[in-house]
């Protein structure tokens, strides 16, 4: 049992530093894209630490807490990437259009 507890504790170091730099990435940027990423992989991240809880101390509770955090991370990433595309997509029909005059009419 104690060669767990050293695993789990070292993991907790591990996955703890992937959240500092996760961070960091959030921060600094530096484009939408990146942060979303960021973002995503501390989620990751953070389910991973309420595994490793769960397993240092047995709770299965924090298991329960796990899978529903991964669920909202995975509808929270899939809504910021809509959002993007989106953004994206409205930047390049703004530049394809040419910008006509209010008075002219485009009739045939």
């Amino acid at each position: 049992m104690e060669i767990l507890q050293t695993a789990v504790d070292i993991a907790f170091v591990i996955v703890m530093l992937g959240v500092l730099f996760a961070f960091i990435r959030l921060i600094k940027g530096p484009s939408l894209p990146d942060r979303i990423v960021a973002l995503d992989m501390m989620t990751v991240q953070i389910v991973a630490i309420c595994a490793l809880f769960a397993i240092s101390s047995g709770e299965t509770a924090f298991l329960d807490v796990a899978i529903v955090l991964a669920l909202v991370g995975f509808l929270a990433t899939v809504a910021l990437a809509r959002f993007v595309e989106r953004r994206e997509a409205g930047n390049d029909d703004q530049a394809l259009t040419p910008d006509l005059p209010q008075d002219e009419e485009t009739g045939p």
